[in-house]
């Protein structure tokens, strides 16, 4: 009785989740087209992706781009928790304020940089150049471009781990700090031995939230440079386009794309795991 009544959606999520991701496996290891699986090549499509220049520049960029940016978020996204967390005369209109560059789309805080980062009206490129940091056009720079675009996915997505930074703190029994407070500890001491033990769970859904998303980018760097900017999910996209006629590789580099966010989704389980079980 129980398996009929599951049964339509087991069917249901076969059909739309694991259908097309077997199916992009499959094609992975094939000269696939737009019109025709083809033959079987075994590792060549995947051969082919690692020694392709666009792919190494992309996955540079891409893993820069999430380490620096998720790393700078959590440490922002933490203290501004810590701080919207106390109790003060007008916290409910900060933490709206907060919130604001998250409840933008990307690709309009994406252009509304890049128009502050133009050369010749941008404000945010006359202040850098003013105060003497580059001298080079900051959107026809690569590393210029790259640390822009960090910049901007910093701005807009620290509220949203704030704010489950800041959901993870409601939950923590103040009675806790109270009692280690009473104890002595200092307020390095509460922080380290109460806070962020309980704040672990919140920790680890912020980060890997983050950490995959930040993985996949396309729209920022897509918009931000005018796809001058690689990333991997551009660099998939360039593949199966139509008009690219590389399917196949761009098949390959997709699957790689969703092997290695299930491997840092893991990643991150069993390190989590790990502490816990030594604390």
């Amino acid at each position: 009785m129980a398996v009929s009544m599951i049964a339509p959606a087991a069917a249901f999520v076969a059909v739309v989740a694991v259908f097309p991701v077997v199916y992009s496996v499959y094609l992975s290891f094939r000269s696939a087209t737009v019109s025709s699986s083809g033959t079987w090549t075994g590792l060549a499509n995947y051969v082919g992706m690692f020694t392709d220049p666009d792919f190494r520049a992309a996955l540079v960029n891409t893993a820069v781009f999430t380490a620096a940016g998720v790393a700078i978020e959590f440490g922002i996204g933490l203290a501004m928790a810590l701080a919207l967390h106390r109790e003060f005369r007008g916290r409910g209109l900060a933490r709206t304020t907060a919130l604001l560059p998250w409840a933008f789309p990307v690709v309009v805080s994406a252009m509304m940089w890049r128009l502050m980062l133009q050369d010749q009206i941008g404000v945010v490129s006359w202040l850098v150049h003013s105060i003497g940091l580059t001298d080079k056009p900051i959107l026809s720079d690569h590393t210029s471009l790259l640390i822009a675009a960090i910049g901007v996915d910093v701005w807009k997505t620290t509220p949203f781990v704030a704010l489950l930074l800041l959901a993870g703190l409601q939950t923590i029994p103040g009675e806790l700090n109270e009692a280690a407070q009473v104890d002595g500890a200092s307020n390095l001491q509460r922080f380290v031995s109460v806070t962020l033990p309980m704040l672990r769970p919140a920790i680890l859904v912020a980060l890997l939230f983050r950490t995959l998303e930040a993985w996949s980018v396309y729209d920022l760097f897509w918009v931000m440079s005018d796809r001058g900017l690689p990333s991997l999910s551009t660099y998939v996209y360039s593949g199966v386009r139509v008009s690219q006629l590389g399917f196949a590789r761009g098949d390959a580099a997709a699957v790689f794309v969703f092997v290695t966010s299930i491997a840092i989704a893991l990643g991150y389980l069993l390190l989590f795991r790990s502490r816990d079980s030594e604390a």
